[in-house]
């Protein structure tokens, strides 16, 4: 039998109790994770000071906040949480938007539980990179310029130079710390496994 112990800290935080529970029910008969919960931002915020859970299941409207100022400040504190975004959401730009503020992974209230599952289990296991259904299909409605902020943008073009990180970030006067953050972000949403995949893919796009 798997202690408890061992397993990851999952806070399910959506307004719902009907919803939290279903979740929380799924995963703990999983025999995977152990579950929290939270009705609200605030509540959320409780929680993680207490319990510094290994995972976040969130909706992307709360009653007192919004799901992606809540994954934006949990990614500035931590890389290595695993954030998946959960909703009724059927837009692209709600994936899109989930993605560009750190999430993990996004997931319909529609998909069936094995799919929150296995797209939690994979956050988990490598919380900084993105996973969803349809994602492919969504990146493709917007340009490259569109999925980049101005920052990353400005990164990607260095990328093109000759030069390596610490030169690089020494030219825009930032620390290669920030620079590293930047082209992290930068390939996970290009999908591109490296620098020489982003740059193929920045030409093509005629950022550069």
């Amino acid at each position: 039998m798997i202690s408890q112990a061992t397993l990851p800290q999952v806070l399910i935080i959506d307004d719902h109790s009907a919803v939290r529970a279903g979740i929380a029910q799924a995963l703990l008969s999983a025999n995977m994770f152990c579950c929290g919960q939270a009705a609200s931002y605030s509540e959320a915020l409780a929680q993680m000071a207490r319990t510094n859970p290994d995972a976040i299941v969130v909706d992307l409207n709360l009653p007192d906040g919004s799901g992606l100022d809540l994954i934006r400040w949990i990614r500035q504190r931590s890389e290595d949480t695993a954030i998946v975004m959960l909703t009724m959401s059927d837009n692209d730009s709600d994936l899109i938007a989930a993605m560009n503020s750190g999430a993990s992974g996004f997931v319909r209230k529609s998909s069936p539980l094995p799919e929150l599952i296995s797209v939690l289990t994979r956050a988990i296991d490598s919380p900084k990179s993105f996973t969803a259904s349809g994602v492919v299909n969504a990146l493709k409605t917007l340009s490259v310029k569109e999925l980049l902020t101005q920052r990353e943008v400005e990164v990607l073009r260095a990328l093109s130079l000759v030069g390596d990180i610490a030169t690089l970030a020494k030219n825009m006067n930032i620390s290669s710390s920030t620079f590293k953050s930047h082209t992290s972000s930068i390939y996970r949403k290009l999908e591109a496994p490296n620098r020489a995949s982003a740059i193929k893919i920045a030409r093509e796009s005629g950022i550069i």
